[in-house]
């Protein structure tokens, strides 16, 4: 019996490989796969959330024998399995045209969390989605990479708002059946297992693989009979707020990650931190050479030539710092079995020249074992050099050793078919293979406005009948009234300029900045002739606080009647949203205090559909800003205190709505086309498509970093 038939017993043989593109993440980023999914049964892919899997083991028998004898489909089926055939053995990749000497290359990309598709849940936001992306643009580049993070057993939550704007956290169970993930078998056909000891007990870890492309990502699970009922919920959920179970998950990511590849007989010649989370994975490396009689110094040195570190985090306060007695007394049995001195592995965590005797920094620790380490924008580099420099006081701050790679997005994922097949009829379908050549977009000028702007206006039309859907569904659960259900059907204006933004809510992200001065707001909001709207969503971890009051904050203000149906919010922001969302706005709004935005993407992904950015230059966006590609809200400057800073920011985005871009909007021409938008939407994709993509940032690793360690 082979692995489909497993799976899918009732799968008619002449579909038989349809199991393998419901088990390769491939599908997630090839519009023509997904179509093959929908015209099985829409309406089951939409209640399976896009899942393949699920769709496969739900979908009634007697549809797919119906299917099975359709020449229509069948075309599309054989087309999409050629297509998928040729991507996975194709030879002259872009690695092993660059590096056709690097055959015993191997990296290993260490991440807490990855965020692939919403069909496998194991992400919470930015970092995992990076995460993702990462692991898509090295299968597209043909890159040696393995993924390496944690399986949890319920999904990041679920959001749902009260009919008082009340964040309700709702944790859905995931069935690992049903999810595009195998099981890692040892050659006997038993579950490959390895053992982490914690407080000197053994966790037994089972390991799984996801494919992405053609990269593994093997994610590390606790949930079965071999361990304690307490141990089976260590992997329950990502991110707890619980600081020694945080820890425990974190202990289980490096050791066991290590561990895990060990087993699968991989040996990793460039080892990649993505945040700090993954740092134990050095010291697991360090143990195993002291335990083959290697000095510690020279064990430290060969760890740190082969690691690089990725840093996220550019406020020293929201780097992960424990407890270091905590560490100590989880990790007694590297001490007791391993030999590595828990004395020296704290050494590594801690700031010699600002001693906290009882922090352990993950950040410092992943630092300390990397020789090669990075910042995710180039501001942010600098922000980094500047924060760390006590850990190199020999060296004058700019020459601390913490570079910058800008991040990027997998276009093909963020990227909505129709603009893809936009860019297909103007540019031909190679685009896909010059994402990195700027002088090749330079074509997207060729782009006619009629049709941008037909395209345009289908996403726009998609995001407003989805919003409905979703604001009826809500108010309809919370019980309101026959008028106010109505009232959903009716929102958004088809007309109206759209606003959108999106992020985990954060205070340092301002969410509520374009609502500091309500009348103001009110006035361009209501300007006779030129209609906006704005769509908020997003969520805040349950245990912030702040975050969840300023998500209620905006919810009630929709239901002011001087902002009704012109002010939404929008629950359950996820990967379906995002790039409903991304696509669908005019305008994407970004308001971080500057400088503590890292990098951001989403910004990428709305420049991608021919949305334009209005933010804050902070992350990537001080990088992509040129004047006339989007809007820049707010000075580069240092600020006496952040009311200032909020009063200054706010200000300059209702002068730049009320007097640049509302009117640029509604500027038409004798056919209704804002060609003046347009010729600005055409430099935004021109500039931002090219530069700010996977591809071009995997790339940047390739050769900034990972061929120093091989």
């Amino acid at each position: 019996m082979t692995v489909n038939e497993q799976h899918f017993p009732y799968l008619p043989e002449r579909l038989i490989r349809l199991g393998d593109l419901a088990y390769n993440l491939w599908f997630s980023w090839h519009s023509r796969s997904i179509r093959l999914f929908q015209f099985i049964d829409y309406k089951l892919w939409e209640d399976v959330k896009h899942n393949p899997v699920r769709l496969l083991h739900e979908i009634d028998p007697q549809r797919m024998d119906e299917v099975a004898g359709n020449d229509r489909f069948l075309k599309r089926y054989d087309k999409v399995i050629d297509l998928f055939d040729q991507y996975m053995i194709r030879k002259k990749t872009w690695f092993q045209y660059h590096y056709s000497d690097k055959k015993d290359a191997l990296i290993a990309y260490f991440s807490m969390e990855f965020g692939l598709h919403e069909s496998l849940p194991i992400y919470s936001g930015g970092l995992g989605i990076l995460a993702g992306d990462h692991l898509k643009s090295a299968s597209d580049l043909g890159l040696p990479l393995i993924g390496v993070g944690l399986l949890y057993r319920e999904a990041y939550f679920t959001q749902y708002l009260s009919m008082h704007g009340n964040q309700q956290s709702i944790y859905l169970y995931n069935d690992y059946s049903s999810m595009p993930i195998t099981p890692v078998l040892e050659e006997n056909g038993d579950p490959l297992i390895v053992e982490v000891a914690i407080e000197d007990r053994p966790i037994a870890l089972r390991v799984w693989k996801a494919r992405i492309g053609r990269v593994p990502l093997y994610l590390l699970d606790t949930d079965f009979p071999e361990n304690h009922s307490d141990d089976r919920d260590i992997l329950k959920r990502l991110y707890v707020g619980n600081r020694d179970l945080r820890l425990v998950q974190e202990i289980l990511l490096g050791v066991g990650g290590v561990r895990a590849l060990r087993a699968m007989k991989y040996d990793p010649t460039t080892w990649h931190m993505n945040e700090g989370h993954c740092s134990l994975s050095s010291v697991e490396r360090i143990r195993e050479m002291i335990q083959e009689k290697t000095p510690w110094e020279k064990a430290l040195k060969t760890t740190r030539k082969s690691t690089l570190f990725t840093t996220h985090t550019p406020i020293r306060a929201g780097n992960e710092v424990f407890a270091a007695d905590r560490v100590a007394h989880f990790l007694q049995s590297m001490q007791t079995n391993g030999g590595i001195s828990i004395q020296s592995i704290n050494s590594l965590a801690q700031d010699e020249h600002n001693p906290d005797a009882n922090a352990f920094n993950m950040t410092i620790l992943s630092l300390k074992t990397s020789d090669h380490a990075n910042g995710v924008s180039q501001l942010h580099g600098q922000i980094s050099r500047q924060m760390w420099h006590s850990l190199w006081p020999q060296l004058p701050p700019d020459k601390v050793p913490i570079g910058a790679i800008t991040n990027g997005i997998h276009t093909r994922t963020w990227m909505t078919s129709e603009m893809k097949n936009l860019l297909d009829k103007t540019l031909g379908i190679d685009w896909r293979y010059h994402l990195m050549q700027k002088d090749f977009w330079e074509k997207i000028e060729q782009l006619p406005d009629a049709q941008l702007w037909k395209t345009r206006q289908i996403l726009r039309r998609r995001l407003r009948n989805d919003i409905r859907c979703r604001l009826i569904a809500q108010r309809e659960r919370n019980g309101e009234t026959p008028e106010a259900i109505q009232e959903a059907q009716q929102l958004l204006n088809r007309n109206a300029l759209t606003i959108g933004f999106a992020r985990r809510f954060a205070p340092y992200k301002r969410a509520t900045l374009l609502l500091r001065n309500r009348d103001w707001l009110k006035a361009i909001l209501n300007k006779s002739g030129m209609p906006v709207q704005l769509i908020f969503a997003g969520k805040s971890h349950p245990e912030n606080q702040p975050g969840k009051t300023l998500i209620k904050d905006i919810y009630t203000e929709s239901r002011n009647p001087d902002f009704a149906g012109k002010v939404l919010f929008v629950e359950d922001y996820d990967m379906a949203f995002a790039r409903r969302l991304v696509s669908g706005v005019d305008v994407w709004l970004n308001t971080p205090r500057r400088p503590m935005e890292a990098s951001g993407t989403s910004g990428m992904k709305a420049a991608a559909n021919g949305a334009l950015n209005c933010s804050i230059l902070d992350g990537w966006w001080r990088e992509a800003y040129d004047g006339k590609n989007g809007w820049a809200v707010g000075e580069e400057r240092e600020y006496y205190n952040e009311w200032e800073q909020d009063e200054a920011d706010s200000h300059s985005l209702y002068q730049m709505l009320e007097n640049e871009i509302i009117p640029l909007f509604f500027q038409r021409d004798e056919n209704d086309v804002p060609a003046e938008w347009l010729k600005r939407v055409k430099r935004s994709m021109k500039m931002i498509i090219p530069v700010f993509n996977t591809d071009r940032m995997v790339k940047d690793y390739m050769e900034q970093y990972y061929i120093k360690t091989i």
